[in-house]
């Protein structure tokens, strides 16, 4: 039994050394250390022995159990310690070699156009205000002064959200002057709500089923027309420089009176008109007016001490007046190649 003991050490020891990874380190144990191993098998057969014999061979058992766990454990460590070597040097890099430049995004035209206008309605003492998308048809159209039967209230020209009518996409900002109105309730008021607004509208160069509207609103007491206008020929003139063309046309809104609408001429023609502006010469940039007594009155503010103007600008059309977008699609395609322009 001794001579198998020594052999079994032996050729244990020899095949531990070679090993080539973990999996076959494994395999070793259990042909040798395992229930069904050699050194195992040798163990069951110490009943055969004297009683003198059993506990010399039992303590020589023990030893070769022994060194050839330690030769285990230390061929494991050693197996471990090469594989981190190789995934460091297959995980290299190179620090000298340049790395990839990356690519930096930036602010969309709209959004340009959009930071642009907060910064110069900031400056005349305006408060920028957010609104819901998601709109009560009371604030979308009724306390706006536009009733039943409107055409604006038809199925046809807005996304309700209800059979009843009673929930829809806003059509506008303008629900933002009731809400400020409520919210304020002492004037003076002067706010900036910009948002997107949704309509039933076909889509080509100057018009989409969404868009996007600034909202604008003044209460006070003394507020006229005129305050209106130079508060709007500031805006156009800040934006597109002192030589720009403006024109007020004679307009009816139903939470307005009087009102008006604001063109620009037209940037790509220069007034002698071209697709873009639909042969007019003129690019449609907002409807404005005085606010609608009936308005302020359900908003619990006194028209006869107060009134003010109000105002929505589509933002898209002044991203395109802004940098000579001649179709207000290329403003939503998200094509690499023109937002690179900008």
């Amino acid at each position: 039994m001794k001579e198998q003991l020594e052999r079994i050490k032996a050729q244990a020891m020899a095949a531990l050394e070679q090993a080539a990874d973990t999996s076959e380190l494994e395999a070793l144990r259990v042909k040798i250390l395992g229930k069904k191993g050699e050194l195992t098998a040798v163990l069951k057969t110490m009943g055969k022995l004297s009683a003198e014999e059993r506990p010399v061979m039992g303590q020589m058992a023990n030893s070769v159990r022994a060194s050839i766990e330690a030769c285990l454990d230390q061929r494991r460590q050693e197996l471990a310690a090469l594989a981190l070597q190789a995934k460091l040097e297959a995980e290299a890099v190179d620090v000298t070699i340049p790395g990839e430049q990356v690519s930096l995004g930036h602010r969309h035209p709209m959004n340009i156009a959009l930071e642009e206008t907060k910064e110069i309605f900031i400056g005349m003492g305006f408060q920028i205000l957010e609104g819901p998308e998601v709109e009560l048809a009371e604030y979308n159209f009724t306390k706006l002064n536009t009733e039943e039967g409107h055409p604006a209230r038809d199925w046809s020209d807005t996304f309700y959200l209800k059979e009843d009518s009673s929930v829809l996409l806003r059509t506008q900002t303008s629900p933002m002057q009731i809400r400020a109105m409520e919210a304020i309730q002492h004037p003076p008021i002067r706010i900036l709500a910009p948002g997107r607004v949704f309509r039933k509208d076909e889509v080509d160069a100057t018009h989409s089923p969404m868009f996007h509207q600034i909202e604008g609103l003044v209460i006070d007491k003394g507020i006229t027309m005129a305050d209106l206008k130079g508060t709007l020929e500031t805006l156009v003139k800040s934006l597109y420089g002192e030589d720009s063309v403006v024109r007020f046309r004679p307009h009816h809104f139903p939470f307005t009176e009087p009102s008006c609408e604001l063109d620009v001429q037209c940037f790509k023609c220069h007034g002698a008109g071209c697709p873009t502006c639909k042969g007019e010469g003129w690019i449609e940039l907002l409807g404005a007016g005085m606010v609608h007594p009936k308005v302020l009155e359900v908003c619990g503010i006194d028209p006869e001490v107060y009134s003010g103007f109000a105002f929505g600008i589509g933002l898209e059309r002044m991203a395109m007046r802004r940098f000579q977008i001649s179709d207000l699609r290329l403003i939503f395609e998200n094509d690499i190649r023109f937002l690179r322009q900008f």
